[in-house]
């Protein structure tokens, strides 16, 4: 078994001997400094051009005769050719992702995620599942202290070990700046529960059924960038508030609601600013961050996403969804699937389908879905068997 790039922080080391004690032989490349840091340099070091990937993969595989390779996030360059690789050589493939189901999981699928799951869209094949009670799962708390600290230190220690690995190129600037957005989140955290205090209040009180929410993904997310037609998170915001302005109620507003873990690396301030100004929509037009998101799903008209987990959330709390990208939750009888200049009028009408609802939760519960923290829980050993034997059953 081959581990490529896990998620910042020690979960691909403790990975690795939870499978070594269930009997998996594990193997793992670094790619940079960040890598070794938490895994340690006895690894397989990638040293080459992204040119020279494909052939040192290939090579690897079948001199370590490798029967399934695992990593974190399937559209990084390096695990792009990774999947493709793989298939080639009859190698099975299994991904991690952060959970589709927040918070209490991750997500590990045969294949790929997201865009790339195998998870069927059909309605009437989760009609035809079995009805099940949800399992109990152990509640995982906040991660995002852990989540900076981890990011801290593989940025770093990147930045550090750069010499060594000078031909590696990875999916967003690796450098010792890359701490500066960290610390300017968790700045922004304290200063932004003063600012914003009165938000919530005012969402919940004056404006409670009156405002649709837009919660926004991470700017460099593969999900914007590879599983939908937008070419970043400003040009979502750009288009949903065109539609909304043109299309809405006149006495709706629309709430932007910013990512935490994109809080250092953008502010969308300026161009909302702007956005209200041109379209008119002085005082209907907000722009808030840490706000409790189950509160604001019991208050809100409607939610409009482009794939994200969010989307799913609001279904639990029976809200009208309308997803502009390609999730794995898009589905008849749960999303809206009219356009979405439609959705702002016509959405009062449309509630997901409850029944449907909980036998799709409960099937990628079941299937995709680990009880689980990649940044400080980690997941417990007696999951490595069945989560190898997903992989094979699948192959």
């Amino acid at each position: 078994m081959l581990l490529l790039q896990g998620p910042v922080g020690p979960f691909f080391r403790l990975l690795s001997k939870l499978l070594d004690a269930v009997g998996a032989k594990t193997y793992k490349v670094n790619f940079n400094g960040g890598d070794c840091l938490f895994y340690g340099w006895d690894a397989i070091q990638f040293r080459g051009s992204p040119e020279a990937w494909p052939e040192f993969l290939t090579s690897l595989l079948k001199q370590l005769d490798i029967d399934i390779v695992l990593l974190f996030g399937d559209c990084r360059p390096i695990h792009r050719e990774a999947r493709r690789i793989a298939q080639q050589c009859g190698v099975e493939t299994g991904v991690f992702e952060e959970g589709y189901i927040r918070p209490n999981f991750i997500t590990f699928e045969h294949g790929g995620v997201n865009g790339h799951s195998r998870i069927p869209k059909s309605p009437d094949y989760f009609r035809a599942l079995q009805e099940k009670s949800p399992l109990p799962e152990r509640e995982m708390g906040s991660t995002f202290w852990y989540a900076a600290l981890w990011a801290i230190l593989y940025y770093t220690s990147a930045a550090v070990c750069h010499p060594w690995f000078r031909s590696y190129r990875h999916h967003r600037p690796l450098a010792l700046s890359e701490a500066w957005p960290w610390l300017l989140s968790a700045w922004r955290k304290l200063s932004l529960f003063i600012t914003e205090r009165g938000a919530l209040p005012a969402l919940t009180g004056r404006l409670s059924e009156r405002f649709f929410l837009v919660p926004l993904q991470i700017s460099g997310d593969s999900q914007v960038l590879q599983h939908s037609g937008f070419v970043s998170v400003a040009d979502f915001i750009g288009k949903v508030t065109q539609s909304f302005a043109a299309n809405s109620p006149a006495d709706t507003t629309l709430v932007i609601k910013h990512h935490p873990l994109d809080r250092g690396y953008h502010d969308y301030r300026t161009l909302i600013k702007r956005l209200a100004r041109e379209l008119g929509l002085d005082g209907r037009l907000l722009y808030i961050h840490d706000q409790h998101l189950p509160t604001l799903f019991d208050h809100m008209r409607g939610a409009v996403v482009i794939n994200s987990t969010v989307g799913l959330s609001a279904l639990s709390h029976g809200a009208a969804v309308k997803a502009c990208g390609r999730a794995i939750y898009d589905i008849e009888g749960l999303t809206f699937q009219g356009a979405l200049d439609e959705f702002w009028r016509e959405c009062a009408s449309f509630s997901p389908d409850r029944e449907l609802l909980n036998r799709f939760r409960t099937f990628v519960i079941d299937e995709t879905q680990i009880n689980g923290n990649f940044y400080k829980g980690g997941i417990r050993a007696e999951l490595c068997q069945s989560m190898l034997a997903s992989v094979r059953g699948n192959a």
